[in-house]
């Protein structure tokens, strides 16, 4: 899949290891840059739950359309797709929403 960042600061967090290191911390930076080239490999986003890569889920309710990966618990990476026959990730936030 293609991917694509809500802003500037979440793709800096996602593309540059210094940055997210000093923001998350060295596990929490493996895990997100894991997770983005897990997304990044995946033809879409569906295959990603088949397989369960990343424990990859559809949200509910006020988060409907959105799906999330698991970083270091309780973080998740969350995204959107964009578009049905060629899919792009769109990053949107790492995020504890429970």
């Amino acid at each position: 899949m293609e991917i694509t960042y809500k802003n500037n600061r979440i793709k800096k967090v996602c593309t540059d290891a210094k940055i997210a290191e000093k923001t998350y911390g060295r596990e929490m930076t493996e895990k997100i840059h894991q997770r983005i080239d897990e997304i990044a490999a995946a033809d879409t986003v569906e295959i990603m739950i088949q397989f369960r890569i990343g424990r990859c889920h559809p949200l509910k309710q006020n988060r409907k359309g959105q799906y999330a990966v698991d970083l270091v618990h309780p973080y998740r990476l969350v995204f959107e797709k964009k578009g049905n026959e060629i899919q792009i990730a769109n990053i949107l936030e790492i995020v504890d929403y429970h």
